[in-house]
């Protein structure tokens, strides 16, 4: 689980970057920030819902105090 975690905050970050990388570039010409900022918003939603459903699930334990 904690790969798959590491895995998706790594294509979040990649999807930020390359947006930067697309503002800084085209200038605001292109659409093609946006897109990857799209990109961004759909894996992090995906990644809170897998967090959501492995705590549902059991395979993310809950401390208790």
């Amino acid at each position: 689980m904690k790969i798959i975690v590491i895995a998706f905050v790594l294509v979040i970050l990649a999807s930020l970057g390359s947006a930067l990388y697309y503002l800084v570039k085209d200038r605001g010409e292109s659409t093609r920030t946006v897109k990857a900022l799209t990109v961004r918003i759909v894996v992090s939603i995906a990644l809170f819902l897998l967090l959501m459903a492995g705590f549902y699930f059991g395979l993310i334990p809950s401390q208790k105090l």
